[in-house]
């Protein structure tokens, strides 16, 4: 038997895939086991009240009575009038591609906006949401008026698309997410996937992912220079001055 005056034995060592996951992951799990453990559903009422306009949207939408309705209040095209689209855009969110699988958007709005709104809180993760939705809509335009011979250009025939859904505001609340959780490699990973979907299918859909993202990382920017105008210290995770990120 071991004397209580023998050294004790080394721990394990921890692998270094171990070591990534727990440094980049590790704040973010923190975060999403503390809240619903709390408070349960009642912690993403954002994300719930979303998930179920989503779902009346997509079903109103394929009804001879809905269509229209739908379109007058959530359908954004970019040869519509600015106040117009500006006045839709908040609906638009909502209202899922007729083309695509609704299920997608609502396990995008469920998965993305729920971790959000834990990590974010409800008003931030909204009006991120918004931004890189409004800044996608931006780009439409000003892709038109550039013309299809520019990088960021696009064609006329873009200017009738109808652009809705939430994919825009879920790209834009994940890299957004990634940066105040410090899980920098998953960030950069959505930003790259980004850019291949683009350069792999380079469509109206495609580039107002990169607007959005664009958006977000626009005012990621202005957060980190008024941190560092203010003298914030910023820690990083795995040292003994930094703490989970406090919801707001």
């Amino acid at each position: 038997m071991t004397s209580p005056s023998s050294p004790s034995a080394p721990a394990p060592r921890t692998s270094p895939v171990r070591r990534f996951a727990r440094r980049e992951w590790g704040p973010l799990l923190a975060v999403l086991r503390r809240e619903p453990a709390a408070r349960r559903w009642r912690a993403v009422p954002l994300t719930l009240s979303a998930v179920c306009l989503t779902a009346l949207f997509q079903f109103a939408q394929n009804q001879d009575w809905g269509y229209g309705p739908v379109q007058a209040v959530g359908a954004v095209r970019a040869g519509d009038p600015l106040w117009l689209a500006l006045l839709r855009t908040p609906l638009s969110l909502f209202v899922p591609a007729l083309d695509l699988p609704v299920w997608g958007a609502l396990a995008q709005v469920l998965l993305v906006f729920g971790i959000a709104e834990l990590c974010l809180g409800r008003g931030r993760t909204l009006g991120i949401a918004y931004l890189a939705t409004l800044c996608g809509t931006l780009y439409a335009r000003a892709g038109i008026a550039l013309g299809p011979g520019t990088p960021f250009g696009l064609p006329a025939s873009d200017a009738q698309v109808v652009d809705t859904g939430p994919s825009a505001a879920v790209v834009g609340l994940a890299v957004y997410v990634c940066w105040r959780q410090r899980a920098y490699w998953t960030g950069a990973a959505v930003v790259v996937a980004m850019v291949v979907e683009v350069f792999v299918k380079p469509n109206l859909a495609g580039k107002e992912h990169l607007a959005a993202i664009a958006g977000v990382l626009v005012l990621i920017a202005v957060r980190a220079w008024r941190r560092r105008g203010q003298g914030e210290p910023v820690p990083r995770p795995g040292t003994r001055s930094w703490k989970p990120p406090i919801r707001s």
